[in-house]
């Protein structure tokens, strides 16, 4: 059954509906919700690549924290990775930015898939064999037991044979059908992330490439606002959801009635709250404009864009009073605006 008539399937259910008129409308707002000032948007944008990379490589089996990630990603141009989660935290990373700064140049070509892919595995030198390139193996999805042992196949994903042939298909639709605009551009997003991962073209970093993908196909419909709130981590908390959805709908992909449903609703659902968190940061940051003093809103973005500062290296950086700067900190803790760790000379601060 071709992809035109699989889709032809799909049931717009009135939630369906309601859910793609919310994101929407949300995605009209962003001009005006996002006109905070250039270094309060860099700092918001810094956190969500920080939490999509962490969030997007544990998905996968990694076990770096958000923190862990943000002090290599500090260290990206030394360029030397201690293990596999490193290299493949970096190789995230690294694509992330550049789909921030280039999606409108970056058509979803197959060409384009394979050098993102290829781009992504760059420091994996245990994936050097094969990156950019389709499977020369199969790669059915398989779950594992807590100490690694397979508990069996899940789900068959295609042939190395049928690879080319159905990755051709896929990306020829999308293109198609983002053209013709008879699909609305969150459901060919959709249809397109499931059948990707149905394919699992690639011998490994499907999962991380259909996010990047996805991250991708948003920015290039006009969804601004991705980059400030991260929808890996979404999809992180609801990891077993996630999965379940995909198996649902992919385990009916190869039937005459597809059903389309599981996926969809969770899609749309996690695009919900993706936009929901970043209009709650965006609000409370446009009540901090209005209520604390001018020197607590520097001292908070220098702790955003630093991550981590102490007394003495917020002291240097505003030219302020000791005392003045310890008693701007004690408000901001006090309105957990900021959290304070250590004692003493040695104490420090976070968002």
């Amino acid at each position: 059954m071709g992809l035109d008539h699989a889709v032809s399937k799909i049931f717009i259910t009135p939630e369906i509906l309601s859910l793609i008129a919310e994101i929407d409308e949300f995605k009209g707002a962003w001009q005006a919700l996002g006109q905070l000032a250039p270094d309060r948007l860099y700092s918001l944008k810094r956190v969500a690549t920080i939490e999509s990379i962490g969030s997007s490589t544990r998905i996968e089996g990694a076990k770096l924290t958000d923190k862990e990630v943000e002090i290599l990603m500090s260290n990206l141009s030394i360029q030397q990775f201690g293990s596999r989660d490193e290299e493949e935290v970096a190789g995230y990373a690294a694509v992330m930015n550049m789909i921030f700064e280039s999606a409108g140049d970056i058509t979803p070509t197959e060409s384009h898939i394979k050098q993102l892919h290829r781009d992504l595995l760059k420091y994996s030198r245990k994936d050097e064999w094969h990156r950019g390139n389709y499977k020369k193996s199969t790669n059915h999805v398989e779950a594992f037991d807590l100490n690694g042992k397979s508990l069996g196949v899940i789900f068959e994903t295609a042939t190395p044979f049928d690879t080319p042939l159905k990755m051709e298909e896929l990306v020829d639709w999308t293109m198609k059908a983002f053209e013709n605009k008879e699909l609305h551009p969150l459901l060919i997003i959709s249809v397109f992330t499931v059948v990707f991962l149905a394919i699992h073209p690639f011998q490994d970093g499907n999962g991380r490439l259909s996010r990047i993908l996805t991250t991708l196909l948003l920015l290039r419909a006009g969804y601004a606002y991705v980059p400030f709130s991260s929808l890996e981590a979404v999809i992180e908390q609801s990891k077993d959801a996630y999965y379940l959805s995909l198996r649902k709908t992919q385990s009916s992909l190869k039937t005459d009635t597809p059903d389309w449903m599981p996926w969809l609703s969770f899609f749309l659902h996690a695009l919900q709250q993706q936009k929901n968190r970043l209009k709650v940061k965006v609000e409370r940051e446009k009540l901090l404009l209005g209520q604390l003093p001018i020197l607590s809103l520097k001292i908070l973005e220098l702790v955003k864009s630093q991550g981590r500062l102490s007394i003495g290296e917020i002291v240097v950086l505003t030219n302020a009073n000791r005392n003045t700067v310890k008693r701007h900190l004690e408000n901001l803790v006090d309105g957990k605006h900021l959290q304070k760790h250590g004692v003493g000379r040695g104490s420090w601060y976070s968002v």
